[in-house]
Order: C-alpha cells, then sequence, then structure tokens
C-alpha cells in the first residue's frame, strides 16, 4: 500500500511529506487503518493519493514489489518478536487462549512460514476482497467545511466499485480453560517472567470498561496493589502490568510481572493471586476508583487534543463509525467508564477473573525450564 499505484507508481510517502503531512497506518486483530495529517491545501492530495491505492493499487503490483515487502513484513517481524526479549510470549498466550480455527489465534503479522508461503495471487485476492468503499470507513477532521468534505469524498472515491461487503465474522465464544492451565516457554532472556491471562468481554460489551478500570486500581502507577505489593513492599518482582486488552469478538485480561534477581514464579504468583483474591473478595475502595476515573477520564480528553494520527479525532470518529456504526459514540463511551461503581468492578472481575479460568504462562531462561511453575506444559511458538 506504500509502494505505489497505476497513477503514482512510486514511493507513497514522498509527495505527501513534500507537502508537509505526517502519515502512517496500522493494523490489529480486527481492522487496519491508514491517515495522513495534511495542510489544509493538501487535502485534495491526500485523498487523490488515498483513493488511487484504493482503485487501482493491482495494476501497479509487481512480483518484485510483493517478495520485497514479504522481505520488509519478515524482517519486522524478527525485530518486534523473535528477536526481542518476550518478544514469543503474546504468541504462546493467544494460541492457548484461543482454538486453531478461531481469527485470535495468531498474532497480526502470521506466522514466519504462513508468510513466505504467500503469494502474490494471494494478495490479489485479499485485496479484492477488502480494500474497496464497500467495506471501507473515511473520516475528514479538522479545518474543513462538512459539506465540502461529502463533495470532495465522493470526487475521489464515487467511480471505484463499491465491492461487495464481506460477511461479518462469525466465531463460537471459545470455552475458558476449566482449570488453570500452566505453560512453560523458552526464550532468550535474563529473568523469568509470568503471565496470567484470562478470556474477557469484548469491545465496548458490558464489563469491558469496568475489567480496564480493574487494571488500571491493579497496576497503574507506584500506589497501584500490584506494583506496591510486588515491586515496592516485597521487592519480588522488578516490573508488573495489567491490562483489558479489548478486541471486537471477545477480549482477554492479563497480568504479567518478571521475576526479580533471586526470586521465583512461584513467589511471584502467589503474590499475585493473594491481591487478586483481595480483590475479588472486596473490591475496590472508593478512593481507587476515583483516582483510576480521573485517569480515564483524562486519557480520554488527551485524545481530544490531535486531529489525526494514532488516536487523535479523526481516529475516533472512525473506529466508532466501524465498530459501533455511531461515529459520534465519544460521550457513550466516556460514560461507560463515569458509570462504573465498586461493586460493578468487583461484579466484573468476579465473573471473569476466576483462579479456575486462567492461563498461566512461564518465560524461562533457555535451558532453565526448572523456573516455570510446577506442573507447567512446554510450549513452542514460530
Amino acid at each position: 500500500m506504500f509502494e505505489g499505484s497505476q497513477h503514482y507508481d512510486r514511493g507513497y510517502f514522498h509527495p505527501l511529506q513534500e507537502a508537509g503531512a505526517a502519515l502512517n497506518g496500522s493494523t490489529n486483530a480486527d481492522r487496519t487503518n491508514y491517515w495522513e495529517v495534511v495542510p489544509t491545501n493538501a487535502l485534495d492530495l491526500a485523498l487523490w493519493m488515498e483513493s488511487d491505492r484504493m482503485g487501482y493499487l493491482l495494476p501497479a503490483l509487481t512480483d518484485a514489489k510483493f517478495s520485497n515487502q514479504r522481505e520488509v513484513v519478515l524482517n519486522e517481524r524478527r525485530q518486534n518478536y523473535e528477536n526481542r526479549p518476550y518478544g514469543l510470549a503474546g504468541m504462546a498466550i493467544v494460541s492457548a487462549l484461543y482454538p486453531a480455527d478461531h481469527p485470535y489465534h495468531w498474532l497480526t503479522i502470521g506466522g514466519a512460514d504462513d508468510i513466505r508461503a504467500a503469494h502474490i495471487d494471494d494478495v490479489r485476492a485479499f485485496f479484492q476482497r477488502f480494500y474497496h468503499p464497500a467495506n471501507a470507513s473515511l473520516a475528514l477532521a479538522g479545518d474543513i467545511d462538512p459539506e465540502m468534505g461529502f463533495l470532495l469524498a465522493d470526487e475521489y472515491f464515487s467511480e471505484i466499485p463499491a465491492g461487495d461487503k464481506p460477511a461479518r465474522v462469525s466465531v463460537t465464544a471459545p470455552s475458558p480453560p476449566g482449570a488453570d492451565m500452566k505453560l512453560v516457554l523458552e526464550d532468550r532472556v535474563e529473568l523469568p517472567r509470568l503471565y496470567m491471562a484470562w478470556h474477557s468481554p469484548g469491545l465496548f460489551a458490558q464489563g469491558d470498561a469496568e475489567l480496564d478500570l480493574v487494571a488500571e486500581v491493579l497496576s497503574s502507577g507506584k500506589t497501584s496493589r500490584l506494583y506496591r505489593a510486588l515491586v515496592y513492599e516485597q521487592r519480588i518482582a522488578t516490573e508488573v502490568a495489567a491490562s483489558q486488552n479489548s478486541r471486537e469478538l471477545g477480549s482477554f485480561f492479563q497480568i504479567v510481572a518478571t521475576a526479580a534477581p533471586g526470586r521465583t514464579l512461584a513467589e511471584v504468583e502467589r503474590a499475585i493471586s493473594r491481591e487478586l483474591s483481595a480483590f475479588l473478595d472486596k473490591g475496590p475502595t472508593g478512593a481507587e476508583l476515583e483516582r483510576c476515573l480521573a485517569q480515564a477520564e483524562a486519557h480520554f480528553l488527551f485524545r481530544l487534543q490531535t486531529v489525526g494520527g494514532f488516536g487523535g479525532k479523526s481516529d475516533q470518529l472512525n473506529a466508532y463509525n466501524t465498530f459501533i456504526g455511531n461515529p459520534g459514540y465519544f460521550t457513550q463511551d466516556l460514560e461507560r467508564y463515569r458509570s462504573a461503581t465498586t461493586d460493578r468492578l468487583r461484579e466484573a472481575a468476579v465473573t471473569h477473573l476466576k483462579p479456575s479460568n486462567r492461563i498461566v504462562l512461564s518465560v524461562v531462561p533457555r535451558g532453565r525450564v526448572a523456573l516455570a511453575l510446577t506442573g507447567s506444559q512446554s510450549v513452542t511458538v514460530s
């Protein structure tokens, strides 16, 4: 998508950057997006470039471009996963959480063997299936008259055949393990690290915002429960984090902690379990909830400070339109957090963070499987 299209068969970045633009794109488990932040007088250029690669990319696609970009992706995979400490842990987690036929069973970047086996015809078929107006959402934000924005969008995109909108992905919700599943992955690391993961509600579903706040209570800041207990008081971990990883077809809640030198993953696991058990028993305090709600609201407002880019106004408009069908969902989204209560946070945690429903992954230095939790089964990822 950055290698040129039929009517501009050169690198995509140069003409836009020459006009003063910033641009990029990204892919996650649920969507691909591209964005440009341009001076107002370069809006036509951005729309022309974007529409040309949507409508006329394939005539400019060559074997040489395909081979080059395949190597780029393989190199990116090596840098971000294979050669990065703990980089393969995410692959082990999702492959354990989701069955082989589930689209979340693998990371977005794909398997190295699959990337190498891909053919240029696979890329053509994929592009024709997904990259057309019927499956796209376009957001314009900034110094632009709305009526003019719609006219420009029609001018540049109306000649492109709409295409058939792909059917929504339909999957059966994966079942929790039903018993404490323990895995061990050997990696080129110095300190053992523990990962705990649970299935949790999907993006914007009931409980999603509550578990986001639960993660904040547990690990956000030096006064959070897990940081205070594991890093500051007991000094058995060098770092600890919790997160609600929200996705459209179902999310997963995760806690990650790296053992301090001379300490064991068993100690780390017991300490996390104690803190989590206390939370399940009594929930957060009013002060904890107030602090985390303030952080959440600040995060929402911070995203309004930029017009474009990752997380800016246009990105939010597009995300809400894509997942909810309502680009103006900002207020309702914020209200999901403002309406949270201590009881609702505890209820969400009790429902979804049962010890019997978790997957526990020990990442240990190569050749030192004995450092993993007792009863862990070895896993390999590639």
